[in-house]
C-alpha cells in the first residue's frame, strides 16, 4: 500500500509541517508528528481541501515577496507547476514501521533543528534551560536530543550500526570438521640469552646478523619441518621494552619455549616471559642454553626455575627442560622432539574449510608494496582475493608471501604469511577476519575507526579543557611531547611504551603521534606546532623533512637501539624537573602530661622515645594513627630552660605553633625537609 510522510505532503502544499498537522486535527485525522505516514486516500482528500492554499497565500503576498520567490525559483531552476493529485509521487513505506527520527550517538544542533522542523534558536534555548551551552555547530548527545524532541512530542531512535565485534562473525566449528594442524611455538626469554641463535640452529638462517646491536627488535614468524611435520616458530624480542609484543606472542601460541642462559640464570625478562605464558595458559618447555660455556650451571637454573613455580621433570615436576647449545647444536633434535611430543598431547586442531581467522603479528609500510601485514592463521584457510578486516583497516588480499619469500594462493591454519592489499597499516596484535564481502569489511573498519576517532577526540578535549589549562596556570604540569616514527608498527608501540613509562607527577611525557615509515614534512610541522621532539627508530627523514627541520628549528633524533633513545629523553626530562624535596625524620616524642602555661597556651610534657627533637623543626601530631596536626615546634624546654634540641631518653616541654588540642598518649613526630639532587 502506497503511503507518504506528513512533511513531504506539507512541502507539496507549500505549508509547514506544524500548519498541516493543525489542519489534519481539524479534519479529525490523527498524526503523531511530521514523520507520521498517511495513506494515499487520506492524502488525496487533504489535497482536494487544501490544494489551493499556495494560490491564496501568493495573492495575499506583497509584490516584493512574490518577486523574491520567483527569483529563488529561477536560481534553483525548478519552475513551479500546478499540483494535481495524480502527479504526487507517493513513496512506499520505509523498512521500519516506527515514526521515530533516527539519529546517531551524537547530533549537531543545527541538524537536530532541521529534523525537528523548528528553528535552531529554539533548540539552543532548550539546551540553555538544560544547563548546556552550545552553538548551532556543536554536537550534543543522543540523550540530550531525546529530551528536546519529547517537548515536541517527537520520539528519537538511536541508529543501529553494523556489528563491529569479530566474535559475532566467528562461529564455533563442528567436531567432525576439525583436522590436525601444526603447532605454533613462541620462543621467549631474556635479552641475549640466545633465543634467535637457537632458532638459527633450527631453521639454518642468520637473523641475528641483520638486527641492530644483535638484538631482535621485531616479531618474526617462520615455518620449519621437523621429522616430516610442520612447526611454526615465533621469535619475540627479549628487551623489557617489548613486553607488549611478547604478550601478543604468548596469546597466539600453542607452546612456549623459555630460553634461559645456563651461565646467567633467571633474569627480570625471563620472569615476565613466564608470566605471559602462564596467563596464556600454554605449556612451557625450558631450553637451558649455552651449556657449552665453562661457567654454565644447569642445576642452579633448575633451582631458580623452581622458585618461580616451574619444577622440571628432573626434579620430579611436570615441566620439560632440555639443556642445549645453540652454538654447537647439542640436543637441538631432542628439543624439537619434545615440541612434537607436547603438540601431540595438546591435540591441536582447526577447520581448514571455513573463512580464515587469525592475528596480525607484525605490520609495516613498504614503499613499493604499500601496507604489509605479517599474519598467522589460527583457523580456516586464507585465499588470495578474500575480503578481510584487521582492526580498523580493511581490504582484499592481493597477494600472499610465505616465510621463504614465495608467493602462495592459499594459507591453511597455523601458516605465517605476509599479506598485501590492506588500505592502511594495521596494529600488531589486531585480529583479522575474512568476511562475506568488501562492503561488509569496509563498514566494520570504518565504524571501528570512527569509534577510535571519537574516543581520541573526547580524550583530547578532556585534557585541553579540564586539566591542562588549569594545571599550567598553577604550574603543576609540564609536558614533553614526543613524535615517534619507526620501521614497523611493533617498534612504534615498544618505543611509545618505554617513553611514556618515564612520566611522573611533575613531567608528563606524551607521545602525540606514532607512525610507520620515514620522517616526513607533516611530522616536522606537527612537531613545530606542538613543540615536540621527533624520534626516528630505524628510519631516516625525507629530503623535505631535513629542510623543514632547519627552518622550523625542530629537535629531531634518529636511533638504531632503543636504550639510547630512552637515555636521551631522560636527560631532556632532568632539565625540566623542579628541585626535589624529601622529608627526613628527626625523632619522636610521646606526650605524657599536657599542661597549660599562662600566656603561652597548652604545652606537651613529653618523653623523647627515638631520635631527637629540634626547636623550630617541623612536627606532626599523631593520634591513634591519624595525623591531626602538621606544623612547626614553637618552643622547646628542659625544666625552665629553652634548649635547641632534646635527645632520646630525656623529658621536655614542647609547644606547637597555634595548636592546643593535645592529649596524653599522642605522638609528636619531628622532621625537616631537605633538597636532594634530582635523579
Amino acid at each position: 500500500m502506497q503511503k507518504t510522510r506528513v512533511y513531504k505532503l506539507a512541502q507539496e502544499l507549500n505549508m509547514t509541517s506544524k500548519e498541516l498537522i493543525e489542519k489534519l486535527e481539524e479534519l479529525d485525522i490523527k498524526v503523531t508528528n511530521h514523520m507520521s505516514s498517511l495513506s494515499m486516500e487520506e492524502a488525496e482528500v487533504i489535497i482536494e481541501l487544501l490544494g489551493d492554499k499556495r494560490e491564496e497565500k501568493e495573492e495575499n503576498m506583497t509584490k516584493t515577496e512574490v518577486e523574491d520567490i520567483k527569483d529563488i525559483e529561477n536560481i534553483e531552476e525548478q519552475p513551479k507547476q500546478e499540483i494535481e493529485p495524480e502527479e504526487i509521487d507517493f513513496e512506499e513505506e520505509d523498512a521500519y514501521d516506527s515514526n521515530a527520527i533516527i539519529i546517531g550517538d551524537t547530533i549537531v544542533v543545527g541538524d537536530l533543528a532541521k529534523k525537528l522542523d523548528i528553528a535552531a534558536s529554539e533548540v539552543i534555548m532548550k539546551l540553555i534551560k538544560l544547563g548546556i551551552m552550545a552553538n548551532i555547530n556543536q554536537e550534543i548527545k543522543f540523550e540530550t536530543a531525546e529530551k528536546i524532541a519529547l517537548d515536541y512530542d517527537i520520539s528519537l531512535e538511536r541508529e543501529e550500526k553494523e556489528e563491529e565485534a569479530a566474535d559475532i562473525i566467528i562461529e564455533e566449528d563442528e567436531a567432525e570438521d576439525l583436522k590436525p594442524r601444526p603447532p605454533i611455538v613462541t620462543v621467549m626469554g631474556h635479552v641475549d640469552h640466545g633465543k634467535t641463535s637457537l632458532l638459527d640452529s633450527i631453521r639454518n638462517t642468520r637473523v641475528t646478523d641483520r638486527e641492530a646491536g644483535g638484538i631482535t627488535q621485531h616479531i618474526g614468524a617462520s615455518e620449519v619441518t621437523v621429522n616430516g611435520k610442520k612447526v611454526v616458530f615465533l621469535d619475540t624480542p627479549g628487551h623489557e621494552a617489548f613486553t607488549e609484543m611478547r604478550s601478543r606472542g604468548a596469546k597466539v601460541t600453542d607452546i612456549a619455549i623459555l630460553v634461559v642462559a645456563a651461565d646467567d640464570g633467571i633474569m627480570p625478562q625471563t620472569v615476565e616471559a613466564i608470566n605471559h605464558s602462564k596467563a596464556a595458559g600454554v605449556p612451557i618447555i625450558i631450553a637451558i642454553n649455552k651449556i657449552d660455556k665453562p661457567s654454565a650451571n644447569i642445576e642452579r637454573v633448575r633451582q631458580e626455575l623452581s622458585e618461580k613455580g616451574l619444577l622440571v621433570e628432573e626434579w620430579g615436576g611436570d615441566v620439560i627442560d632440555v639443556p642445549v647449545s645453540a652454538k654447537t647444536g647439542e640436543n637441538i633434535d631432542t628439543l624439537l622432539e619434545m615440541v612434537l611430543l607436547v603438540a601431540e598431547m595438546e591435540e591441536l586442531k582447526a577447520n581448514p574449510d571455513r573463512n580464515a581467522v587469525g592475528t596480525v603479528i607484525e605490520s609495516n609500510l613498504d614503499k613499493g608494496r604499500g601496507p604489509v601485514a605479517t599474519v598467522i592463521i589460527s583457523n580456516g584457510t586464507l585465499k588470495v582475493g578474500d575480503p578481510i578486516v584487521a582492526g580498523s583497516s580493511y581490504g582484499k588480499v592481493r597477494a600472499m608471501i610465505n616465510d621463504k619469500g614465495k608467493r602462495i594462493k592459499k594459507a591453511p591454519p597455523s601458516t605465517p604469511v605476509e599479506i598485501l592489499g590492506l588500505n592502511e597499516v594495521p596494529n600488531a596484535g589486531d585480529q583479522f577476519v575474512v568476511l562475506a564481502s568488501d562492503k561488509a569489511a569496509r563498514i566494520i573498519a570504518e565504524n571501528r575507526k570512527e569509534k577510535i576517532r571519537d574516543e581520541q577526540m573526547k580524550a583530547s578535549s578532556k585534557i585541553s579543557l579540564e586539566d591542562l589549562f588549569e594545571k599550567m596556570q598553577h604550574g603543576e604540569l609540564k609536558e614533553l611531547n614526543i613524535i615517534v616514527k619507526a620501521d614497523v608498527q611493533g617498534s612504534v608501540e615498544a618505543v611509545r611504551q618505554s617513553i611514556e613509562k618515564l612520566s611522573n607527577e611533575e613531567v608528563s611525557v606524551r607521545v602525540i603521534h606514532g607512525g610507520v615509515g620515514a620522517i616526513t614534512e607533516s611530522d616536522i610541522m606537527l612537531a613545530s606546532a606542538s613543540n615536540a621532539i621527533v624520534i626516528g627508530f630505524n628510519v631516516r627523514p625525507s629530503t623535505g623533512a631535513n629542510t623543514l627541520v632547519e627552518r622550523e628549528k625542530v629537535d629531531m633524533r634518529t636511533y638504531r637501539i632503543i636504550y639510547e633513545a630512552i637515555e636521551d629523553i631522560e636527560k631532556a626530562m632532568k632539565g625540566m624537573l623542579d628541585p626535589e624535596y624529601v622529608e627526613e625524620e628527626l625523632g619522636k616524642a610521646e606526650i605524657r602530661l599536657p599542661f597549660k602555661v599562662p600566656n603561652a597556651g597548652m604545652v606537651a610534657g613529653s618523653y623523647v622515645i627515638s631520635g631527637k627533637i629540634l626547636r623550630n623543626a617541623k612536627a606532626r601530631l599523631v593520634r591513634d594513627g591519624i595525623v591531626v596536626y602538621d606544623g612547626t615546634i614553637d618552643s622547646l624546654r628542659r625544666f625552665k630552660d629553652d634548649v635547641k634540641e632534646v635527645a632520646t631518653g630525656y623529658e621536655c616541654g614542647i609547644g606547637l605553633t597555634n595548636f592546643n588540642d593535645i592529649k596524653e598518649g599522642d605522638i609528636i613526630e619531628a622532621y625537616i625537609i631537605k633538597e636532594v639532587e634530582r635523579k
